[in-house]
């Protein structure tokens, strides 16, 4: 019999399903706690906060789903316990812009 390895690819390859996932209500999304194996949706998580961040434990036992921690431009997020963060680098926030009489050289009047 051939076995052939798994090909190997780089991070990039999440990117389509990540967005696809992250594109959606998150709080419909169920987990299974791995300390007291209780289903729960993540809308049903208790979640404590708000500094240094969020974090949501599970409604059975309180163990730690996730965390989530928002800087200015980042967000962190770790799923589990002592499992390491994902660090998301936020698009700047455009200030709104002013509308109205201009000058020739742009400014409001």
């Amino acid at each position: 019999m051939n076995h052939r390895p798994p090909s190997r690819l780089d991070g990039t390859t999440l990117a389509g399903p990540l967005s696809s996932l992250l594109a959606i209500d998150p709080t419909t999304a169920w987990r299974l706690c791995p300390g007291c194996r209780a289903l729960s949706s993540i809308g049903e998580l208790h979640v404590y906060g708000p500094g240094p961040g969020l974090t949501g434990r599970c409604p059975h036992c309180q163990q730690p789903a996730l965390r989530i921690v928002a800087q200015p431009g980042r967000l962190w997020l770790q799923l589990g316990t002592d499992q390491g963060a994902f660090r998301f680098d936020l698009p700047p926030i455009e200030a709104p812009r002013m509308s109205g009489p201009q000058d020739d050289d742009g400014t409001l009047k």
